[in-house]
């Protein structure tokens, strides 16, 4: 009789990109998406970028301590595509929703009685240190460890 094993589904999962160091010459949508890159949100070479849309408005209006709604999201994520000539494409609601839920996966945006902003309305950087690399990556890191252990 064969044991089965458990299913090999991840609790969580990240994937992290190094790039080369930003430089003074690239706007700022596109360090958004070097960091999306970065964080494993979007793959390097694909032309669906609508999360970097999305987490560029959530950090501008972040600015201005500005709760959006999903609508209000997906509405100046269209007016920022027009404005940089992009493609409308991956516009839909549930699309831009998807993207939300990703970003909250991360931690980086949260969700406040149908409203979102980033996280606690913090810096990224604090977020990063403090969400994903102190928390979500050492939880991880210290499971990989344990099965590791279990080798020797």
């Amino acid at each position: 009789m064969t044991k089965t094993i458990g299913r090999d589904i991840p609790l969580s999962e990240i994937t992290l990109r190094r790039y080369e160091k930003p430089s003074k010459e690239i706007s700022e949508r596109e360090l958004v998406r070097r960091v999306c890159l970065s964080l494993g949100l979007l793959q390097p070479g694909d032309s669906r970028d609508v999360v970097t849309d999305v987490f560029y408005v959530m950090l501008n209006a972040s600015k201005n301590k500005k709760m959006l709604t999903s609508d209000g999201i997906k509405d100046e994520v269209v007016k920022l595509r027009k404005k940089n000539n992009l493609p409308l494409k991956g516009i839909a609601e549930s699309n831009v929703r998807r993207q939300l839920k990703r970003l909250r996966n991360l931690f980086l945006v949260e969700k406040l009685n149908n409203e979102y902003r980033i996280t606690e309305w913090e810096n990224i950087s604090v977020i990063f240190d403090n969400k994903i690399e102190k928390y979500y990556l050492e939880n991880i890191k210290n499971r990989i460890k344990e099965y590791i252990n279990e080798l020797k």
